[in-house]
C-alpha cells in the first residue's frame, strides 16, 4: 500500500467528493477518515465528512462534524443549516432553528430563511408580539 502524502489526500479528498455526489457516503467517509486523521485542521474535509455522515443517517457523527466546523467557522451559514437539519431529522426540533435562523442571517438565501420560519407564527407566541413598544402613531 502507498504511504500517505499531502498529495494522496488531496486525491482522497476529491474523490470523496465524487463518492458523495455518486449517492456512495459510506465510501466517502471511509477516504476522509485518513485524510482527517493526517489532518485534523482540514475544515473543508470535515464539512465533507459531516455531509456524508448526515446522508449515511449517522446523525450523532454528522452532528459532532457540524459542530467542530462551527467552532471553527462560526459564521458558516451552510454548516449552521446543515446541523439544523441533522438535529431535525434527530427530532430536534427547537435546537434546529435555533440554527435554521442563524443560517437565514449570516446569509438570506430562500431555502435558509424558510427553514427558520421567520414569517410564520410558530404557535409560541412570537408572532404575537410586535417590534417593540407601541409609538403611539397608530
Amino acid at each position: 500500500m502507498p504511504e500517505s502524502s499531502p498529495e494522496t489526500h488531496v486525491i482522497d479528498f476529491r474523490a470523496a467528493e465524487q463518492l458523495l455526489a455518486a449517492r456512495d457516503p459510506r465510501g466517502a467517509i471511509r477516504l476522509l477518515d485518513s485524510v482527517i486523521s493526517a489532518h485534523p485542521e482540514n475544515t473543508a474535509a470535515r464539512l465533507l465528512r459531516a455531509r456524508a455522515f448526515f446522508l449515511a443517517a449517522q446523525l450523532r457523527p454528522a452532528e459532532l462534524e457540524f459542530q467542530i466546523v462551527l467552532e471553527r467557522e462560526p459564521d458558516n451559514a451552510f454548516a449552521h443549516f446543515a446541523l439544523g437539519r441533522t438535529l431535525e431529522r434527530a427530532g430536534r426540533s427547537e435546537e434546529a432553528l435555533r440554527h435554521f435562523r442563524l443560517a437565514a442571517a449570516l446569509d438570506p438565501r430562500p431555502d435558509y430563511i424558510e427553514a427558520a420560519r421567520f414569517a410564520q407564527d410558530t404557535g409560541d407566541g412570537d408572532g404575537e408580539r410586535g417590534p417593540g413598544p407601541a409609538n403611539g402613531d397608530q
